[in-house]
């Protein structure tokens, strides 16, 4: 059972241009007194293709926790664009927030992010070099994808830090002289995995940056897909406009 539980998160400045600061506001709520501070953390993935380009454009230190339902504003500056490779500058990418517990992660939630030009002109005939004051970003705010593990709080002792690993097993009933009766029928059964909770833990950074290579290839300005938003593990309340 999580102590903490991420309730909802607002991105404040959605669309904004590349240079512009992130800002999200982020609602938790605490079930039991803690010992240590959360930590938020911001992360870029400059690449597709290599862990080396992500940026962590922040990180912060959020206590004493007070039981019950906090929020607060998340503030990161925007990533580096000298150290993102030229060609994924303009494209599709991700950005992930992260909280830990005594260094120990609990949720990650990533959000794709399509970072094109302003002016039709520029997305028609894009320059030879980048022009970053010209690039806006957009965040696919309203389908964050959500991710989930169970850690080792503060009153649970030797727990696992991880949830056990859920394996599937076959049970084979093989008789050989039933089967002779009923010509050799075999009958497999298989038992279903159970959940320890109702919160699945089923995406990684790397399966959201390999479905991002794969946008990019198909087309340098796309914007993410209906179809990967339907793969969301859970969502997080998110505030429409008014």
């Amino acid at each position: 059972m999580s102590i903490v539980s991420l309730t909802g998160i607002e991105v404040l400045n959605n669309p904004a241009k590349f240079t512009d600061p992130y800002e999200f506001q982020i609602t938790f709520e605490c079930l039991e007194p803690l010992k240590e501070d959360l930590e938020w953390k911001l992360t870029y993935v400059g690449s597709s293709d290599s862990l080396d380009h992500d940026q962590e454009l922040d990180s912060i230190l959020v206590g004493p926790v007070p039981v019950g339902v906090n929020s607060f504003l998340f503030t990161a500056d925007a990533p580096s664009p000298e150290l993102i490779p030229a060609s994924e500058l303009v494209s599709v990418t991700v950005i992930i927030l992260s909280c830990s517990y005594n260094d120990r992660e609990f949720v990650r939630v990533g959000y794709y992010v399509n970072n094109e030009y302003d002016t039709e002109e520029l997305r028609e005939n894009p320059p030879a070099k980048v022009q970053v004051d010209h690039v806006v970003r957009n965040i696919l705010a309203e389908k964050p994808r959500v991710t989930r593990f169970n850690i080792v709080w503060d009153n649970e002792g030797a727990a696992d830090e991880y949830p056990p690993e859920q394996q599937e097993e076959e049970e084979e009933e093989d008789d050989e002289e039933e089967q002779d009766e009923e010509e050799g029928e075999e009958v497999d059964e298989e038992d279903e995995e159970e959940e320890e909770d109702d919160l699945e833990v089923d995406l990684d950074d790397e399966e959201m940056v390999e479905e991002v290579s794969t946008l990019n290839d198909k087309e340098q300005n796309a914007t993410p897909p209906a179809t990967a938003s339907s793969e969301v593990v859970e969502e997080v309340d998110t505030p429409k406009d008014s």
